[in-house]
């Protein structure tokens, strides 16, 4: 039974995912076909993901598809009530599907409803920060021998799986979406840069432009958000580990430093690096007044919260989704929804059309593991590329664009040694 917080606010979420899925052209193509062939009949598939409109355009396909869906989210801010309600209820065109989600879920009933959620007894496992894996490997080992495998969503949950994998510790295959290339190509640079940016800007509703923006981490997300906040005119400043990074930060036009140097200078700071204690006590000190702070990691471990609570001599909130902590020296400092996901926190995340790709790669990939099942190694593995180009040539093809192919004689070039 469905653990959500109200049914009746199933009809505004059915509007928001109505308009999500009109915009998904990719996702409803798949549906169509997999509908047709019902590659998961008889599978119980168990999906944590951010609990919104194209999270339930994701799993209304894999329910036409056959499958038997049980849902959560993977983040307990960024649950929509009015989505939740509408997958648990369902429409004329799908029936109603066991959701365990609701918006501001305290860490006990979020753990409660990612163990309602595998109760199932899942054959496969769609994750997003890896939460649900972790849960089947400590305090859920009897359900392993039934699961066929699984597929990752974000950077986060790849680097655990690889700890994973390292340590011996993975019981079942799986598939690292996040790195196709149709997936952080777009959804991880133009997804979160426009993203992060929106729930910034309507959180806030202050200006960019003009403001020394500390962007720590400069992968795919960190390239999308500092590209994303030069467009509206800010001064970007980026902190990293990686000294190659750090160079291409360099040479596409950003100030490269220490977070203790950039510390001084920032009015906005976000993190995106994936990794712990980013902003930290020795940066607060120096943090100059009325700066905001706020996070595009998987997890609101980035900037810590945790010390602001305990030794702000006062914790206000001045907006929704804005903690003003003033420190024993005066100084407010400004944190955007808790430190968690600023975009799926405090906005919508990211764009329908962005999300259509990444989507149609997880409903592909979930197959590729249905269809081979029992033949796939226990291993941290890759997205098939012929599934990476399938959803390339149909996301080109909605766009109403097509691209060359190679003809004999320049395959025969390309492939041989010789002028």
């Amino acid at each position: 039974m469905s653990e959500i917080r109200d049914k009746a606010l199933a009809p505004s979420g059915e509007k928001k995912i109505t308009w999500a899925r009109r915009n998904m052209p990719l996702l409803g193509s798949i549906e169509k076909e997999l509908s047709a062939t019902k590659p998961f009949k008889g599978l119980k598939i168990t999906l944590s993901v951010h609990m919104e409109a194209k999270t339930a355009c994701l799993c209304r396909v894999m329910q036409a598809a056959g499958a038997e869906m049980h849902v959560t989210g993977c983040n307990p801010l960024s649950t929509q009530d009015d989505v939740a309600a509408a997958l648990a209820v369902g429409n004329s065109r799908a029936g109603g599907i066991d959701v365990h989600a609701w918006h501001a879920a305290t860490a006990e009933e979020y753990e409660r409803h990612l163990m309602a959620a595998l109760m199932s007894g899942p054959n496969i496992i769609i994750d997003d920060g890896g939460d649900l894996i972790n849960l089947i490997h400590t305090k859920l080992t009897h359900l392993i021998p039934d699961i066929i495998g699984g597929c990752e969503e974000t950077t986060t949950g790849i680097m655990r799986l690889n700890s994973m994998m390292r340590e011996g510790a993975l019981k079942f295959p799986m598939i690292t979406v996040n790195n196709a290339r149709c997936k952080y190509l777009f959804d991880n640079r133009y997804g979160t840069g426009q993203s992060v940016w929106d729930g910034i800007n309507r959180t806030t509703n202050l200006i960019v432009a003009g403001k020394n923006v500390v962007v720590a981490g400069y992968g795919w997300c960190g390239k999308g958000i500092a590209m994303r906040g030069r467009g509206f005119g800010a001064r970007i400043i980026v902190t990293e580990i990686d000294p190659v990074k750090a160079l291409e930060a360099m040479m596409d036009g950003f100030d490269v430093m220490p977070m203790s140097e950039a510390a001084k200078l920032g009015d906005l700071f976000i993190t995106a690096t994936g990794c712990r204690d980013i902003i930290t006590r020795e940066h607060f000190d120096i943090i100059k007044d009325g700066a905001v702070l706020c996070n595009a990691g998987h997890f609101n471990v980035e900037v810590d919260v945790k010390y602001l609570d305990e030794h702000a001599v006062k914790r206000e909130e001045h907006k929704s989704n804005i903690m003003g902590y003033t420190l024993d020296s005066g100084r407010t400092l400004f944190v955007l929804a808790e430190g968690r996901l600023v975009n799926l926190a405090s906005g919508d995340g990211h764009p329908v059309e962005i999300m259509d790709m990444s989507f149609a790669i997880q409903a592909l990939s979930a197959k590729y593991l249905a269809d081979n099942r029992g033949k796939i190694p226990v291993d941290v593995i890759p997205v098939p590329e012929e599934i990476d180009t399938a959803v390339a040539l149909k996301k080109l093809a909605a766009c109403g664009l097509s691209i060359d192919s190679l003809t004999d004689g320049q395959k025969k070039y390309l492939g041989s040694w010789g002028v």
